[in-house]
């Protein structure tokens, strides 16, 4: 397609570089999405496994306060919440499934029978992951609450 300037010449090749470019555009704005979509889709999992460990660290409670005619109620203490939040994390494989997956800091028992896990990965974003070769790290936090009813 030829189309003459204001000073009468053809001008050639101009519709190419704007569709080169919007092109490159779309491409890096797909790229981010999907980026962004990976690391949703990450958390979410990773947040459906704090779950999972943290109604199992629920699970391990110990049944507290039988003496005097009160009600029992469940007692949760650190070290079996980490134990039960362990056994929950080998036994469903979740390390083939997260790369760096650990335990974090604020894992353990709250007054009333609440076990709090905290999980935290890393994730490679498709695509964009030469530019945050190490990934990026995520955070996913459950609690869960055991309660004797009669």
């Amino acid at each position: 397609m030829t189309v003459a300037s204001s000073k009468g010449e053809p001008q050639e090749g101009q519709i190419t570089v704007l569709i080169v470019g919007f092109v490159l555009l779309a491409l890096l704005l797909a790229s981010v999405v999907m980026a962004a979509s990976a690391v949703y889709l990450e958390h979410k999992k990773l947040l459906s496994l704090a779950d999972g460990a943290a109604l199992a660290a629920a699970d391990s409670y110990t049944v507290g306060d039988m003496g005097g005619g009160g009600a029992p109620s469940t007692t949760l203490v650190d070290a079996r919440v980490m134990a039960a939040t362990d056994s929950y994390l080998e036994a469903s494989s979740a390390s083939s499934r997260h790369d760096h997956l650990v335990i974090a800091g604020g894992t353990g028992s709250e007054p009333g029978g609440t076990a709090v896990v905290v999980l935290t990965a890393v994730v490679h974003p498709p695509v964009v992951s030469f530019l945050v070769p190490d990934g990026i790290l995520i955070e996913a936090k459950a609690t869960a609450r055991s309660r004797l009813v009669q």
